[in-house]
């Protein structure tokens, strides 16, 4: 399992959504194939199919813990990161 799936699977547990690094949880949208476009701190997140906008801040090196739900909330509403 990589970096990237056990990342998905912590976001995804709920369990530790105050311990989510920021460029962690960048590099997973990234990796789903969202672009990302940075407005002075705000890196806004947006895919193709997804009606949602992804709107993360940094806080401490870490990504806020309600920014962390709303991706779980896309990840799960659009099935993203389902291996076939």
């Amino acid at each position: 399992m990589g970096k990237h799936d056990k990342l998905l699977e912590r976001i995804l547990r709920g369990m530790s959504d105050a311990d989510i690094g920021f460029d962690e949880l960048r590099t997973l949208l990234l990796w789903l194939g969202f672009e990302q476009r940075i407005r002075g701190s705000h890196h806004l997140f947006t895919k193709s199919g997804v009606a949602e906008k992804i709107n993360l801040q940094r806080d401490d090196g870490k990504a806020k813990p309600y920014q962390v739900r709303q991706v779980r909330n896309v990840i799960v509403q659009y099935k993203l990161g389902e291996r076939s």
